[in-house]
């Protein structure tokens, strides 16, 4: 399915290139980017994070089985899931908001993600995870939050289907809470049993199971989650604590079951969780409340108390505030996000691509909810319709794709220059299908880790931690910094790539059609 699309676009482009010639008073209105490409890579990203017995339909043949043994000390089966970044630990909270994220772009965007061909590889990358929660989540109060030792991890650099480091499993119980994986857990189950509602009702019904267990959970048993597991801390702390990940949960439930009780806890714990006390200019795995500040600003008014509609009100404003600083159209420009000198959302040096993929998606979404409402944006300094939201989602989309200072995609594997050393250890070494001649722990860092030479695999659809503040980027793989690439990162890319490319393929076709009619 996948090549014929390629080759259906390929015919597209060179009909185009054929209009151009013979008609060379045309031209196309911005630069062409290959948005059903860089979907299609985007997915093939999760295969490279695989952990597990890889299936027979696996498309990324460098990777293989690994991670087999995962959970047999605790005697619980842990097998499954995926690597959050270049590492081999398994850390649950990054992984459930991929899957989260993941979700919801099916959900937004699932008729132009199935008209792309691309609909199978999305449920697939979704459903390797839904399967995993199943198994870390034992009993209604125990989920198994990580697998393996990050401080052991980082000492060595093997290939995950070498790895000789730690992989103790670490849950969370009654005793020992973390309502921050519980809920952003619960929020992933429920999101995708709206995506299988309707190809697979019966798995759908106990991804729903499962996320009421865990929202329960989380919520009755409260605790920061790296306090009961202290090898987290120094890899995905938990900055903003729980209450972000508890009103995201809620909100996810409500939309997947439609009961009240999850709305009113979204309104009757408002103030108190802050989710209409904090006006915020990110949205990442760590801080929810953008996310359930733009979900909650597009819940309909209808039949709610007046004291219900002020706090829906309250979540609006909120909502408004964060795409107005995106938009750089906030009073006050110390409360906008950032720009470089190229005109990259920045928001801090480690990593800094994560926040700008979830902008755009949250923006995509926004800006969507305008225009099938008739709605436009009033922001401090102007009034902003659907089209002037999209139009910063495509300038966002163009720079990682390339149409940057430093002429490089920030996509992997997307166009003719990317990063060529991205710090991921299977990618970086002799790829285990080519060789199983067993990597050493300091071996990797000996032979592989320091060379100079680009990695022998890529891992197509990572996006890369991306440039500094200036927009420079240094492709080293031990500048980790930049050229670490996450499924968080990739995954809100996923929906935004299928709706520019439905619309990338409309405009085109009504542009060309249009100016050769008028040109003829």
């Amino acid at each position: 399915m996948g090549e014929k699309r390629h080759c259906q676009w390929q015919c597209i482009q060179i009909f185009l290139a054929l209009i151009l010639c013979l008609f060379p008073t045309l031209s196309l209105s911005h630069q062409f980017f290959d948005y059903g490409d860089a979907l299609s890579k985007s997915l093939l990203y999760f295969e490279a994070q695989r952990s597990g017995r890889l299936p027979y339909s696996q498309r990324l043949r460098w990777r293989h089985h690994s991670g087999l043994t995962d959970g047999l000390e605790q005697g619980v089966d842990l097998v499954g899931g995926y690597y959050d970044a270049g590492d081999n630990v398994k850390f649950g909270l990054p992984m459930a908001f991929t899957v989260t994220m993941l979700s919801w772009g099916v959900i937004e965007f699932r008729e132009e993600i199935a008209a792309a061909g691309e609909l199978r590889h999305a449920l697939e990358a979704i459903k390797w995870g839904t399967d995993y929660f199943i198994k870390a989540h034992t009993h209604p109060h125990v989920l198994w939050a990580q697998v393996g030792d990050g401080d052991t991890d980082h000492l060595c650099w093997q290939r995950p289907e070498d790895m000789t480091t730690s992989r103790r499993a670490y849950k969370l119980d009654e005793a020992n809470p973390g309502s921050e994986v519980a809920a952003e857990t619960a929020a992933a189950m429920a999101a995708a049993s709206i995506v299988f509602r309707r190809t697979n009702p019966h798995y759908s019904h106990l991804l729903l199971e499962h996320a009421q267990q865990l929202f329960e959970f989380g919520d009755k048993c409260r605790g920061k989650y790296d306090s009961s597991i202290g090898g987290a801390k120094g890899y995905y702390t938990s900055v903003s604590g729980y209450n972000d990940e508890l009103l995201w949960a809620a909100v996810w439930l409500y939309r997947a079951t439609d009961n009240l009780y999850f709305l009113n806890y979204l309104i009757d714990n408002a103030f108190s969780f802050g989710g209409i006390t904090w006006p915020i200019t990110e949205f990442s795995w760590d801080v929810k409340y953008a996310g359930v500040q733009i979900f909650a600003s597009m819940l309909a008014r209808e039949g709610r108390s007046k004291e219900q509609n002020e706090i829906l009100e309250e979540y609006n404003s909120k909502a408004k505030h964060y795409i107005c600083a995106c938009l750089n159209m906030n009073v006050n420009n110390s409360t906008n996000v950032r720009r470089t000198p190229g005109g990259l959302l920045y928001t801090r040096q480690w990593n800094n691509m994560q926040y700008v993929s979830t902008a755009v998606f949250l923006l995509t979404v926004y800006s969507d909810h305008l225009r099938s409402t008739g709605r436009v944006l009033d922001c401090p300094t102007g009034t902003v319709g659907p089209e002037e939201i999209l139009g910063l989602v495509e300038s966002q989309v163009a720079y990682i794709l390339g149409s940057n200072p430093m002429g490089l995609s920030y996509l992997v594997g997307y166009g003719p220059n990317y990063p060529k050393r991205v710090h991921h250890r299977g990618a970086s070494m002799e790829s285990y299908r080519d060789s199983k001649v067993f990597v050493g722990c300091t071996q990797g860092y000996d032979h592989w880790y320091g060379r100079q030479d680009p990695n022998p695999n890529v891992v197509v659809g990572a996006v890369v931690g991306g440039p500094d503040s200036n927009d420079e980027f240094r492709d080293r793989r031990g500048n980790f910094v930049q050229t670490e690439a996450c499924t968080y990162n990739t995954a809100p890319l996923v929906g935004v790539f299928a709706k520019l490319r439905a619309l990338a393929m409309v405009n085109s076709t009504t542009t060309t059609t249009t100016k050769l009619v008028s040109s003829i």
